[in-house]
């Protein structure tokens, strides 16, 4: 199992359970409810207190770091079950409704969302307005949110709103 190419920057995060106990399947996407730059999130998730991570974080700019190598279940959606199958992804966004994204961090999502499905053999993304197809896995579907598991707004509504947009552009790439 490997990390993507595309990391620009990496803090390992203590905050993770060590290997996976399932295969990689799912996306999760999470937004940071901050325009963070990536050294600031892997600051964040540095620290043990915190008990969260995500394997990866895209910062403002658009650069993308690790703070979980892929091969290791990050703290993530607040659920073991999802953690153990999903590549988790913080994004940068504005901090309050609808947590927005820009441009370059959207791009930057669409490229390492990619880079992970063709690394991992996830041959289609497939997204769901249910939450029972999401948790469950049903019909397909392989994206799943925070929000699922947890009194959460994450991803907000912005990036909530785009998954279907997000699994189409990504399909498209992957052919």
């Amino acid at each position: 199992m490997s990390n993507s190419p595309l990391v620009v920057y990496t803090k390992l995060s203590p905050n993770h359970s060590g290997k996976r106990t399932k295969k990689i399947d799912t996306i999760t996407i999470h937004c940071m409810a901050g325009n963070c730059s990536v050294e600031t999130c892997g600051n964040l998730f540095a620290s043990s207190a915190r008990q969260a991570s995500s394997n990866y974080g895209i910062g403002t700019d658009g650069r993308i770091a690790l703070y979980v190598d892929e091969a290791n279940r990050s703290w993530c959606t607040s659920s073991n079950a999802n953690d153990q199958r999903a590549v988790t992804i913080e994004v940068a966004s504005d901090a309050t409704h609808p947590y927005a994204v820009n441009s370059k961090a959207y791009d930057a999502l669409l490229d390492l969302v990619t880079d992970i499905c063709k690394r991992n053999g996830i041959k289609r993304l497939v997204w769901s307005t249910s939450k029972n197809d999401r948790v469950n896995h049903l019909n397909g579907c392989n994206m799943t949110v925070h929000r699922d598991y947890a009194n959460k707004s994450c991803p907000g509504t912005y990036l909530y709103e785009r998954h279907a947009q997000i699994a189409s552009e990504v399909n498209k790439r992957l052919g």
